[in-house]
């Protein structure tokens, strides 16, 4: 079920999966958290029951959060970081420049942004990196902050998941 809030994906590349740094995942745990909590304590409300249409981040009544409600957030988060003030949409374009500049390959790219072809990455994203590259030297702490760190113990293990997903991300692109 589609709601004013949902948009369909573009493309059947549009969708995909995504791994994300271990502070969203535990902020994602949190909102889990409340969820449950909103949608026990509404389960047997008459007058206003929990919508259960599936979203973690969601109003105590189960319905998904406007953008307004984001936006919101987004730009307190932009000036509590110190981030220049840049559009929510020009992550994605930040996104595809850092992994053209840590040489991702052209087809790895365009799969991660969901792109049916690499052209449609390089062309539209490419031509906007020295805008955004200048954004980047204040952008690289904030980066640093939430990628995941190794620690030795782990780094073969890290290595070993590392070649694992190679394995699989080559697989997806054959």
């Amino acid at each position: 079920m589609i709601n004013k809030q949902e948009i369909k994906v573009k493309t059947f590349s549009s969708n995909r999966l995504l791994e994300i740094p271990d502070i969203l995942f535990d902020a994602i745990l949190v909102e889990r958290k409340k969820y449950e909590k909103n949608r026990s304590r509404r389960i047997n409300d008459k007058t206003t029951p929990f919508k259960d249409l599936g979203y973690i981040c969601c109003t105590t009544y189960g319905n998904p959060r406007s953008s307004g409600f984001l936006f919101n957030h987004y730009k307190k988060l932009l000036k509590e970081a110190k981030l220049p003030d840049i559009r929510f949409h020009d992550l994605r374009a930040t996104y595809c420049t850092i992994l053209v500049g840590e040489n991702f390959s052209p087809k790895a790219i365009s799969k991660l942004m969901g792109h049916a072809s690499e052209i449609i990455s390089i062309d539209v994203y490419t031509d906007n990196s020295k805008i955004i590259e200048d954004c980047l030297l204040e952008l690289e702490p904030f980066i640093e902050s939430v990628r995941p760190k190794l620690s030795e113990s782990t780094a073969d293990d890290e290595i070993e998941d590392s070649i694992e997903m190679d394995t699989y991300i080559n697989s997806l692109l054959n």
